[in-house]
Formats: structure tokens, sequence, C-alpha cells
């Protein structure tokens, strides 16, 4: 008896199967993974915010100066800076009008790479795990009103920016409400900040005291209606 001939294998089988795996769901979420703890590993060993709130170039001056601290400022909360430290530093480095200015692009900047890395990398593998009720019910709302629910998160800032821009990433809203949203709920909490930061050097100004007492009642305030809509989603979605 002869053995059979072995069938032989198509030349691309074994290739198109590795591109599938590495394009599968979980490989992107893993990469988005990697990238974040990258991006949180730089910022935690190196503090890349401390060169723009003591050693940024003084030869750097004027409207080059601050587009280039908007690139920054976005590429920094990608690494989840906290915000109010970069407004801080743009208030105390441009003044108000040219740090809102500078702060407020680098925000919506830093939102738009977010929401594009949850959205390319981590949505099919997010979507997966929205089996929770807050989770799910949270899901639909971005999904159907996503840009008054965005709008709400930044005038409110109860969550952080970072959670609230992957958090819409999983949902299916699209990038123009995501990103006008963001541009128009930030304005007024980093004013406040912007403000505070070009008024530092007269801490019993009137000034500084608005925008310190706007950022102690906004920062409360948010809280409550994180609290309350949490509670609220959590009644409003059926058990699993």
């Amino acid at each position: 008896m002869f053995d059979p001939v072995p069938t032989a294998r198509p030349a691309g089988a074994t290739p198109l199967r590795r591109s599938k795996a590495l394009l599968s769901p979980w490989s992107r979420f893993s990469l988005l993974v990697a990238v974040l703890l990258a991006a949180a590993s730089t910022m935690l060993l190196f503090e890349p915010q401390r060169l723009l709130a003591s050693g940024w170039p003084e030869q750097l001056t004027g409207g080059g100066a601050a587009m280039l601290f908007g690139l920054a400022y976005g590429a920094l909360t990608v690494a989840f800076v906290p915000r109010p430290l970069l407004n801080l530093a743009a208030g105390a480095l441009f003044g108000t009008q040219t740090g809102l200015a500078a702060a407020l692009a680098g925000t919506v900047l830093g939102a738009g790479v977010s929401f594009m890395l949850g959205r390319v990398l981590g949505q099919d593998a997010l979507r997966t795990l929205l089996r929770g009720k807050v989770l799910t019910a949270a899901d639909g709302v971005l999904s159907r009103h996503g840009f008054r629910s965005v709008l709400a998160l930044r005038l409110f800032p109860g969550i952080p920016f970072a959670a609230a821009n992957y958090c819409a990433a999983t949902s299916r809203m699209g990038y123009p409400p995501f990103l006008l949203a963001t541009g128009i709920g930030s304005i007024p909490n980093t004013a406040a900040y912007v403000i505070a930061g070009s008024e530092a050097a007269s801490p019993t100004s009137p000034l500084f005291l608005a925008a310190t007492g706007f950022i102690v009642v906004s920062g409360i305030g948010g809280a409550l209606v994180a609290w309350r809509k949490r509670h609220r989603l959590g009644r409003d979605t059926p058990d699993n």
C-alpha cells in the first residue's frame, strides 16, 4: 500500500491566518493597552509636564509658542497628565486669552487622539465587555445622545478626562459631535484654571478668587451629577 499523497496547503493560508490574528479585536486591544502603558510610564518617569511649567524655553514666544504648547498639551493628555496642571501652566506662560486658546486646542487634540485610539484599537473588544448594567446604559446613552452626553461630561468634570474619551470611543457616536461637545463643554472649567494660573502671582486678586471658587463649586457639582447619573443608570437598566 502506498501512503496517500499529502494535500498541499495553499501558499497564502498561514500568512492569512497570521494577519487575521494580528488584526483580531483582542490583538488590537492588547496594542492599545501597550501604547497607553508606555505613555503613562513615560509620564511617570520623565514628568514632561514640568517642561511646560518651569523649563519652557524663553526664546519661544508668541503664536508659534502657543501652537507648540497646544501640541504638547494634547500629547500629554493622552499620556494621562492631569489637565488642571496643564491649564495652570497655560495661564502662567501665556496669560488668559492666549493660554485659553492653547489649552482648548490641546484639549480637543488630546481628546481626538484618545477617541481615535479607542475606536480603532479597542472598540470591538471593549464592547464585548459591556455586560454590566451601568456600562450598558452608558453605552446606550452615548450612542443615542452623544453630543449632549459628552457636553455634560465636560461641563461637570465628575469623570476623568481620559475615562470619558475611551468610554465615548466604545459607543457609536461620531467624531464631529464628540470633538465639538468636547471643545464647547471644556471652555468654563479650562478658563477657570487658566485664569488661576495667570493670576497665581496675586492670590488675593478678585479674578484669582473667582476662578478658584468656580473650580471648587464645579468640582463638587460634577461629583454630585456623576453620583446621581450612576445610580439613575443602574435603576433604569434592566437586569441581564
